[in-house]
This record gives C-alpha cells, sequence and structure tokens, in this order.
C-alpha cells in the first residue's frame, strides 16, 4: 500500500484531536459545549486557513452541520420518541414491574436482567435503539427502589454496545463487514484463496461471551467502578426524610400476606385502623380484586389477601406476629401501584372558607371521595399522630396524606383544598397501547425486514406515535435528549476532518510499521487496538472502511488468515467504553449525570476485557 507523508492537513487534525481529548478529559467545559466547541473551530478554519498553512478548510462549511442531519442522530431522535410513546402508554411501566418481580431491588439481581435483556435485544436492531428504549424503564426502576440511575444505566449501555457483537446484523462494521470482504478479494494477489463471508450467526459465541462478561464484571466490580450521583438518588428518599424529620412519620414500605386463617379475615379496614400499635395501611389488594391504595373503610379483608403497610421495623414484624401474617421484606404486588412515579406521601392544608372546616375525617370518609389516606395532621406546630377518625378539621390544618397522585390530580383542583407538595402531574395514555405496539411493531419490522434507512424506519414509528395521539407533539420535543443530539452531531464533523485528510491512515500506517516481526497474534492485537482507539474518535463504520483494508493486507504479509483480520477489526469497533463518543454512551451521560472520568474509570477496565475475551474468543472459534 501507499506510504503516507505527514501533511499541514495532518498535522492541524491531529492538533485539533488531541485539543478535544483534553476539554473531554479536563471537563472544563460540559462535553455537549467542548462537542460544539470542536465543530465551530472546525468551521472556522475555512476562514484562517491560508494563515494555518491550508489550501481549504479541514471540514467544507457546507458538511460542517451534516451531523445534525446524520442516519445516527436522526435515528437516536426518533428512537427517543418511541421508547416515550411506550412508556406514556403504560408499557414500559409494566415491563419495569417485571423485571423487579424477578429480580427484586438489588444491584446485583437487576443488573445482569437489565443488561441481558438489552443485550439480546441489541443483537437484531441497533444498539442505540435498545439503549433508548430501556431508558424509561431503567428510570421507572431506579424511581421505585432508590437505586441511582448512575448505578444502572452505564452496565445496560455498555451490555447494548456488547449486543451488537452477537450477530452480523447487531451493529453496522459487521453489516458492513461482508461487502468489505468481497470487494478486497477482487484485489487480493493471484493464487491466494478468496475469503469467505461470514454467516448471520457465525460471531455468536464471541458476542455472547463478550456480553457476559460485560454482564458478569459490573455485578463484581460494580460497586468500585460505577459512581453514585448524588443528585440521582431519586426525590423518594429525600421525600420521607422531610416527612420523618417533620412529621416523625418513621419506617418503611412492606407487604404482608393474610392466611386464611388470620383473625383479621372478614374484619374492615376501619375497624382494624382503631386496633393499638397498627402500623399505617395504604393499600388492600383483595383476591380477584384490584389493588386499592387508600382502601375505604368499610372494605372487608379476605384470605390470602395482601396489605401494603408503612411503619418502624418493630412495630410491623409486631403486627405480623400477632395477626399470623406473612411478612415480604419487599414489595411484590404492590411494585407498581406504590412506585413514587404513581403514588406518595404529599400535604394538603385546609384553608379558610373551605366546607369541610368543622367536619370529622370519618363524616368526609376522606378515602372513598377523595382517595386520601391521612397519616397526621399538623395544626398549631403540633403534629397529631394515631386514631384520626374523630378529629374535627378546622382552618389551617395541614394533612399529610398517602394516596395515588392521580387522585391528588382532583384534589387539587377543589377549592376546599390546597396541595402543598409538587408532585408527578404525568398523564398516562392506557387506552393508547394498541396503536403504541402498531407503530412500534412496524418501525421494528422495517427494520429487520427491509433495506429502508434505519433513520426512515424509525421516524416512521416515531411519527405514527404522534398522529395517532399517543403522543403530543410537544411531547415529543421534550422526549429528546438535546444534548445528546448536539454532543454527537458536533463531533461527526471531527470524524469527517479524521477521515479524509488522510490522518487516520497515517496513524494506522505508522503504529503498524513498528510491528513488524511481532508474531501473528501480536499484530492480532495491534490491529483491535488500533481499531479500538479509532472508534473512540470517528465513526465506526469509518474506522471499518479505513481499517479493514490494511488488516487484510497485514495478513497477507504475515501469512495470516486475512478474513480472521478484518473480522477483528469489525468487532473491535465495538469497544468504545474510554469516553462518550458513541452514541449509547452520549445518550446515557445525561440522564445519568455521568462525567468523562466515570467513563474512563469503570470503560478502561472494560476495554481491556474486551481485548482479552475478544482475542482469545476469536481463535478459539475461528
Amino acid at each position: 500500500m501507499e506510504t503516507l507523508t505527514l501533511s499541514t492537513e495532518m498535522i492541524w487534525v491531529l492538533v485539533i484531536l488531541a485539543f478535544t481529548i483534553y476539554l473531554f478529559v479536563s471537563e472544563v467545559v460540559a462535553v455537549d459545549v467542548a462537542a460544539i466547541s470542536i465543530m465551530v473551530l472546525l468551521g472556522l478554519t475555512n476562514l484562517v486557513g491560508p494563515w494555518l498553512g491550508l489550501e481549504q478548510g479541514l471540514v467544507p462549511a457546507t458538511q460542517l452541520f451534516n451531523g445534525f442531519s446524520s442516519n445516527a442522530v436522526i435515528s437516536i431522535i426518533a428512537v427517543m420518541i418511541i421508547g416515550a410513546g411506550l412508556d406514556k402508554t403504560g408499557v414500559m411501566g409494566k415491563l419495569a414491574g417485571f423485571i423487579l418481580k424477578a429480580g427484586g431491588s438489588t444491584e446485583k439481581r437487576i443488573i445482569p436482567i437489565i443488561s441481558g435483556t438489552v443485550g439480546f435485544i441489541s443483537s437484531f436492531m441497533q444498539n442505540v435503539g435498545a439503549a433508548a428504549l430501556f431508558l424509561p424503564v431503567v428510570s421507572r426502576i431506579s424511581s421505585r427502589t432508590g437505586l441511582p440511575m448512575s448505578r444502572l444505566l452505564m452496565p445496560m449501555g455498555f451490555c447494548a454496545i456488547l449486543g451488537g457483537t452477537v450477530t452480523m446484523i447487531g451493529s453496522s462494521p459487521l453489516i458492513l463487514l461482508n461487502d468489505l470482504i468481497l470487494t478486497s478479494n477482487k484485489a487480493l494477489p493471484a493464487g491466494v484463496e478468496p475469503m469467505q463471508t461470514y454467516s448471520l450467526f457465525a460471531v455468536t459465541p464471541i458476542g455472547i461471551v463478550l456480553v457476559l462478561t460485560g454482564i458478569i464484571y459490573f455485578v463484581l466490580a460494580g460497586r468500585f467502578v460505577l459512581p453514585t450521583v448524588k443528585s440521582e438518588t431519586g426525590s423518594a428518599g429525600a421525600t420521607m426524610k422531610y416527612f420523618e424529620d417533620l412529621y416523625g412519620l418513621e419506617g418503611s414500605m412492606y407487604e404482608l400476606r393474610i392466611p386464611d386463617d388470620s383473625p383479621l379475615v372478614g374484619m374492615e379496614v376501619g375497624d382494624l385502623e382503631q386496633r393499638y400499635n397498627v402500623p399505617f395501611l395504604l393499600a388492600l389488594h383483595n383476591a380477584n380484586e384490584e389493588v386499592r391504595v387508600a382502601p375505604p373503610r368499610d372494605i372487608r379483608i379476605t384470605g390470602g389477601a395482601l396489605l401494603a403497610v408503612m411503619g418502624p421495623d418493630e412495630q410491623v414484624a409486631e403486627f405480623a406476629r400477632e395477626y399470623g401474617l406473612k411478612l415480604r421484606p419487599e414489595l411484590e404486588e404492590f411494585v407498581e401501584a406504590m412506585n413514587p412515579t404513581r403514588a406518595g406521601i404529599a400535604e394538603v392544608v385546609i384553608p379558610p372558607g373551605s366546607r369541610l372546616i368543622g367536619q370529622t375525617l370519618s363524616e368526609l370518609r376522606m378515602r372513598k371521595t377523595f382517595g386520601l389516606s391521612v397519616l397526621a395532621v399538623f395544626r398549631q406546630h403540633e403534629v397529631i399522630r394515631g386514631i384520626l377518625r374523630n378529629l374535627t378539621l378546622e382552618a389551617g390544618d395541614t394533612l399529610v396524606v398517602h394516596t395515588r397522585w392521580s387522585d391528588l390530580i382532583p384534589v387539587s383542583k377543589d377549592r376546599n383544598f390546597v396541595v402543598a407538595t409538587d408532585f408527578p402531574r404525568e398523564e398516562l395514555r392506557p387506552h393508547k397501547v394498541v396503536p403504541a405496539m402498531i407503530f412500534f411493531l412496524i418501525a421494528l419490522s422495517l427494520v429487520l425486514f427491509t433495506d429502508l434507512r434505519l433513520s426512515v424506519a424509525l421516524l416512521t414509528g416515531a411519527l405514527g406515535m404522534i398522529v395517532s395521539g399517543v403522543l403530543k407533539i410537544e411531547e415529543a420535543y421534550e422526549a429528546v435528549s438535546w444534548k445528546t443530539v448536539f454532543l454527537l452531531a458536533s463531533l461527526i464533523p471531527l470524524g469527517l476532518a479524521v477521515e479524509t485528510t488522510g490522518t487516520a491512515a497515517w496513524i494506522a500506517q505508522k503504529v503498524l510499521s513498528v510491528m513488524e516481526g511481532v508474531p501473528i497474534w501480536g499484530l492480532q492485537a495491534a490491529i483491535a487496538a488500533l481499531a479500538t482507539f479509532f472508534t473512540l474518535v470517528m465513526s465506526n463504520v469509518g474506522a471499518t472502511v479505513l481499517l479493514v483494508p490494511l488488516a487484510v493486507n497485514i495478513a497477507l504479509g504475515a501469512g495470516a488468515n486475512p478474513a480472521l483480520f478484518a473480522l477483528t477489526v469489525a468487532i473491535s469497533t465495538s469497544n468504545s467504553f474510554l469516553i462518550p463518543t458513541h452514541q449509547v454512551n452520549a445518550l446515557i451521560m445525561g440522564p445519568a449525570g455521568y462525567r468523562v472520568k466515570d467513563f474512563m474509570r469503570a470503560g478502561g477496565v472494560m476495554t481491556v476485557l474486551f481485548l482479552v475475551v475478544e482475542m482469545v474468543m476469536l481463535n478459539i472459534v475461528f
């Protein structure tokens, strides 16, 4: 191959590339601001080029903003909208509930389920699409368990990337590889046997081991490498601390099963609450009935029913022993109904002029009429707890209640109350689940079974969500993480400059030239490391197109298998964990509150593991 010499254009690209890495690592500005700055800097080379010794700008001004219309960026926007539509219908909430039932609420059980599921899905669709669809699921799991999103999103994102190595359609480089092999076959020297293309599941053993490696890594080392972003610990914990400090409402939520022979069977909820040392009764689920949050006093408890209660550990344990109840330390049946996005504790004030003044809580039937379970009343600097049914309301009373947010919405519009707590006013549209699933399946089918451009296929589903009323157009705009969009779109011109100026090819040649005399496995490792580096600073497709011909020629010169070296390049371009330039990493960075150093800490180990496992598995399988 032709030997390249270092040109002025290459020198300036290397300078800008080094400056980009400095901005990312030092974090003197936010990563999206850094990316935009680099894009503008590349654009300014069209103006100051003559002073820099350039004949023209490093990136033509007409191509500078092509990233905003690129297939990858439009696909990300579309899949975020599709994910928001599925979340709005409650589909993602149900999926989150299923995962919680299967995995409980601990990191070591939740991470394998989420990561394994996303890894499997991303083996058949674009990894960024799989990650974006699971963002709302992880968000809901975080809010229900109190686990920070920063502890869950990175394992999910990394396994989405790893899942792209499970099949030959899991990532763009693997999709492209067979075409590149056929092209390289035309240029092979006479007498050299043409390379064979790879079947759909040829890489599956390698990909499965890589996904398992990622899961095991985070299960074993997650507590050391995953950050805990304080702002992402969820509002539920902070809210409970507030009510505990101000009103003395101590304790956690528990689930209790009522056996058929329990003294509670046949008892009304109101009668049970009159008994001594009973924890707060928040919800009831009788057999063959729906879950009742704030169950009315006249509801009878049946055998096999479940209770959701809140109170100190000792009080709940004593209550369970006295009435022969089976205590569950974690919510299972009530996971969905009691999660902080659906229900919680709020403050409701009785204003002067309210028609409720002078009436007792039992007369008002607060649960049946308004869906409010009154836990305590704050009156003139005094907290009133205990049996409250005969308490007469006065102007200025603050009721501390547990309720479903959907029940609190009409209360907030009632002039007899003033809701003092900010609460989620999310409007779920379960009646739109059919059109949402139809347009999701249409988009998925277009991706899997047609040659239609990915962005067009996904936009079809996104548009369907809006036109069918699953999402309002304003909600679609809000669903898009514009930080992610600007980060990715602004970095695309840098990748273009690295590729079109010959800088990437020059770096590749220089690195490989020093590898003369190295054993075949060493050359293969160098190819893998080079592909890993390039995929951090340019598109994985660009890195694959550039390096596959180089890898094939190096393999032929060393007497190695050229098809194996080509596959090494295509798989290694998924080894993108060090900095948030990969689409998936950029996607999860904002919601989890990650910093570049978080990726470098966790991604550094993952990068090394990827290279080791990849090299071992490639040589075992092939």
